[in-house]
């Protein structure tokens, strides 16, 4: 059973939402964060990336960046910048996309269920990544990006959703990508207490994106824990940001690969060592791929279409996995990939990125890109089922949450 509960959300005011959210500190470089915190003072990304506030030669490990951190923070809750409620809520969290809307449960998920399994992970986790968001959330003294979580679909939290989306939004704003984002708060203990009652009847709940900060926030609470050995196991520090979405809502992109050189092969034999193990075929047309075990190949301006053979598909959940198939018959075999997560002969292209950036990228800097079928959230349960885990770069989530409009507080 999962226990997810309520909290009092640090949240902007409402007429800053817009400006205050951000992407994930994660999907940007250093230089990058540099130049998007610059745009907006109120932008989170100044909170998330503190080094931004210093000079870009300082270690950004240094103690006196993550307390740049808490001092925005705080400064900002004393502005007015940011509020938070005076009550214990759960709230609401849509996006859309593209004609697609999504809706996930901002709330708080037990650092006991992340222990005990309750909520599965996919991915292995850095050390050195966990320890940066570590001292982020020990020095704030609070979570500020939100975990997201994927559960299946319960018709109890769903009905409390429609019934909630019935009120008029806390914020409503599109931003220049032309992602829609809109927010309420749930209130009435009734509602809460229905959807505690139907999580505690879910048996799982998974991690579709953000395993460093789940992984940081339970490390986190492990600390405050031995720092308080009389806890009871109510304290905020129990319990990390998540939103919950329901399983049929998301979308995964595909996660595409491209790679430097043929492995001193001439275009002709690896050709010839491709339909070994693959149904080859040119195509000028639906050069995405249209269904699992099928890939889009660019090599020489020409695109390729690849379907496996059937003796080299699997049913293993981390083995049959497109990514994993062409990994084991292609990309290890031929183009000498060992290992992707260090290679730098490889590199991962975000669906959403386009077929055209695969190509750009063959004209440039690359000899061969390959289009993947999109990993299925389905599969992604199987493999956290089984206790085990993805090959690196397996899913793209879109669209991404915006990190600033929902923080939880760890201490009251």
């Amino acid at each position: 059973m999962a226990d997810i509960r309520p909290f009092r959300g640090i949240r902007p005011a409402d007429e800053l939402a817009s400006r205050v959210a951000a992407l994930p500190y994660d999907v940007y470089s250093r230089k990058e964060a540099y130049v998007e915190a610059a745009k907006d003072r109120l932008s989170f990304l100044n909170i998330d990336r503190p080094e931004t506030q210093f000079a870009e030669g300082i270690d950004i490990y240094a103690p006196e960046v993550y307390q740049k951190a808490n001092e925005l923070l705080q400064e900002r809750i004393a502005q007015g910048i940011f509020r938070q409620d005076e009550t214990d809520s759960f709230y609401l969290y849509e996006q859309t996309m593209d004609g697609r809307m999504q809706t996930g449960l901002v709330a708080c998920a037990s650092i006991d269920d992340y222990m005990n399994g309750v909520i599965r992970r996919h991915e292995n986790t850095r050390a050195e990544k966990e320890a940066d968001r570590i001292r982020h959330v020990d020095a704030c003294s609070a979570q500020t990006g939100p975990i997201f979580l994927a559960y299946r679909k319960d018709r109890h939290i769903q009905d409390v959703t429609q019934r909630a989306k019935q009120a008029d939004p806390l914020f409503d704003f599109t931003l220049e990508d032309g992602i829609r984002h809109r927010g309420w708060r749930i209130t009435e203990e009734s509602e809460i207490r229905a959807i505690r009652e139907a999580f505690a009847g879910i048996g799982q709940i998974y991690i579709a994106d953000g395993h460093h900060r789940a992984a940081s926030a339970v490390r986190v609470g492990l600390k405050r824990r031995e720092e308080h050995p009389d806890y009871t196991g109510d304290e905020e520090f129990n319990y990390f940001l998540s939103i919950l979405f329901p399983d049929e809502e998301l979308m995964i992109m595909d996660y595409n690969r491209v790679v430097k050189d043929l492995n001193g092969l001439s275009e002709d034999v690896f050709l010839r060592k491709v339909r070994e193990k693959f149904v080859l075929s040119p195509c000028e047309d639906e050069q995405k791929p249209q269904k699992k075990g099928t890939f889009g190949m660019y090599l020489g301006h020409c695109w390729y279409r690849l379907e496996v053979l059937e003796k080299f598909k699997s049913d293993d959940p981390v083995q049959g996995l497109d990514v994993s198939v062409l990994q084991n018959e292609l990309l290890t075999p031929v183009l000498g990939i060992g290992d992707p997560k260090t290679d730098p002969r490889i590199d991962f292209i975000g669906g959403i990125r386009g077929l055209a950036e695969l190509e750009r990228r063959v004209q440039t800097d690359c000899a061969v890109a390959f289009a993947l079928y999109p990993t299925s959230i389905g599969e992604l349960f199987a493999v956290a089922d089984a206790g085990l885990l993805m090959p690196p770069k397996s899913t793209w989530f879109e669209p991404k949450l915006r990190s600033g409009l929902f923080l939880h507080a760890i201490e009251r």
